[in-house]
């Protein structure tokens, strides 16, 4: 009686809300099918499923401060703890969906080279696969008893999706971002582009000054987006983008710190899995059910010598380095399945 109850009140507060207009209506389908199957999937969970409405709650007034007063992030945006915890709400909301006792981590040893190097002022960049919203919060909910630290100052480039769209801006506030835009939105609207690519050019021009900082931490995602099944409904890893990649390298150059890459792999995508084709309007149904979560960190990557480093056309070269980084990915994310 008390759940039902509680459910009704929830439903109640969002129908309110609705009706004088603080959180626009095509979010009301949105919301209220992620806070079902979200129940649904921690109904096993006593002490987790009592502690959900709360969590729900305070989602819905940040969803609706959001709606009436949108967030502007920087291109650099640095995490906010205080006077509310952003960092700690999202892993507040992500954590009861993560199935601790059947997830892994596996390279904690380059992990630890990681750490030694950043304690040096030198710098690493992740160049990882990317599945859901909430990858950041996957990362630390599984090095929170390792390296929790890193996990925590860690720098995410994000794409403009997860800054805009309500439901993801509460968890965004909380982590550090370099903002972008995809490939996949930049042309959209077409007389955005110009803007859009001259905000890129800020963010790439402070991420070159991090890195001349030293002792970042950065996550890069070179596909440009998430990853999603193919014909046969099996979640492959989605190519790298050689140009990507290449930029990134001539930055860590140019800084004035070593700067070392590292391949990351990722399966999370049970978690809240996106939807099944890009969508260029913001609002997507949030689907999650209760899931193991895995990562991989690899051994440090030789930037100049592989599998057709010896290449003369350039083009040929940064994608075969390309291919190269992806395929590293690819073969730790074979492991997890």
């Amino acid at each position: 009686m008390e759940k039902n109850s509680k459910s009704k009140s929830f439903f109640s507060q969002l129908e309110q809300y609705i009706e004088e207009g603080s959180i626009p209506p095509k979010y009301k389908q949105i919301v209220e099918k992620f806070y079902l199957c979200y129940k649904e999937a921690i109904a096993g969970n006593g002490e987790i499923a009592g502690a959900h409405d709360e969590v729900f709650f305070r989602l819905l007034n940040l969803i609706k401060q959001q709606c009436q007063n949108p967030f502007e992030f920087q291109p650099y945006h640095s995490k906010i703890r205080t006077p509310f915890d952003y960092y700690q709400f999202g892993q507040d909301l992500i954590k009861p969906l993560v199935d601790l006792p059947h997830s892994t981590i596996n390279g904690l040893e380059y992990l630890r080279e990681v750490a030694a190097l950043l304690d040096k002022g030198e710098n690493a960049i992740f160049l990882a696969n990317h599945q859901t919203e909430a990858d950041p919060q996957a990362i630390s909910i599984l090095l929170e008893n390792t390296y929790p630290h890193i996990a925590e100052e860690m720098i995410f480039v994000a794409g403009e999706r997860v800054i805009t769209d309500p439901l993801a801006v509460p968890a965004s506030m909380g982590r550090n971002l370099l903002c972008i835009y995809s490939k996949r939105y930049i042309d959209n609207p077409p007389e955005e582009k110009m803007r859009k690519q001259l905000h890129n050019k800020r963010t790439m021009d402070l991420m070159s000054q991090l890195l001349s900082e030293g002792g970042k931490a950065i996550y890069v995602a070179p596909s440009g987006g998430r990853d999603r099944p193919n014909t046969d409904g099996v979640v492959e890893v989605a190519p790298f983008d050689p140009q990507s990649i290449e930029m990134l390298y001539l930055m860590a150059q140019r800084a004035g710190h070593p700067t070392h890459f590292y391949p990351l792999a990722l399966k999370t995508f049970e978690l809240l899995p996106p939807p099944q084709t890009v969508q260029v309007e913001l609002g997507e149904v949030r689907i999650t059910k209760r899931a193991p979560i895995h990562i991989a960190f690899g051994p440090k990557i030789d930037m100049e010598h592989f599998p057709g480093s010896d290449c003369k056309d350039k083009h040929e070269r940064r994608a075969a380095r390309a291919e190269h980084i992806c395929g590293l990915v690819r073969k730790d994310y074979a492991k997890f399945l």
